[in-house]
């Protein structure tokens, strides 16, 4: 009895894990996220502690602290994000693209797709490409994990919480930086940021996987 256990259970490990694999080969996605730990990350110097591995998930709760992938030379130009999330109840955080490392502060460059379901203090909700195109209404529960995928293809911005699309922009290309120099636009960033934003919200990240598209 205990043999078969142990065949069925080196069984079910090994056809999901070929399960997996023939997705990603499928789909061209490579995950940057291993669930185990944080190699190809950096967190930026300030509050480093807000940031956890539970559970095969990076979670983020306290102080402002952004965790930046560092894991490839060649910056991301054109690509698709996907990242699944999960928010606790009044929760606020984020996925920034075509952004750069920095050790303190809100990160300066590229944008944001903002994560927040029932945040009270921000009507800016889950989707919404951060200051640019705002999405009100709220489409995920709290709780509840869903997919938020960012789409960058030239000028071309599109959001999607899991196959919903609820940003589809086309940045100008003379936008000018914001008068508070935050640059709000695509500019030179190539990489990947995510957010803890404060000691009351919780964010729990995970699976995050992406393709290249064609420059």
């Amino acid at each position: 009895m205990m043999k078969r256990g142990m065949l069925a259970c080196v069984a079910a490990i090994v056809l999901g894990w070929a399960a997996g694999a023939q997705a990603e080969d499928e789909e061209g996605f490579r995950v940057i996220f291993d669930g185990k730990s944080l190699d190809g990350w950096k967190s930026s110097t300030e509050n480093p502690n807000s940031w956890k591995l539970v559970d095969g998930t990076l979670v983020a709760n306290g102080e402002r602290s952004h965790m930046f992938f560092v894991g490839y030379d060649k910056p991301f130009k054109n690509f698709i994000l996907k990242v699944d999330c999960k928010a606790t109840n009044n929760s606020n955080g984020g996925i920034y693209i075509r952004t750069k490392y920095q050790e303190t502060g809100w990160p300066k460059f590229g944008h944001e797709c903002q994560v927040n379901n029932s945040y009270i203090k921000d009507p800016k909700k889950s989707g919404s490409l951060y200051g640019i195109v705002d999405v009100t209404e709220q489409h995920i529960a709290d709780d509840t994990w869903w997919t938020e995928t960012c789409i960058v293809e030239g000028r071309h911005i599109t959001i999607k919480l899991n196959d919903k699309v609820v940003v589809d922009y086309e940045e100008p290309a003379d936008k000018a930086a914001f008068s508070n120099d935050f640059e709000r636009r695509l500019g030179e960033g190539g990489t990947f940021a995510l957010q803890a934003h404060d000691p009351h919200s919780t964010i729990a990240y995970k699976n995050i996987r992406v393709k290249r598209l064609p420059d």
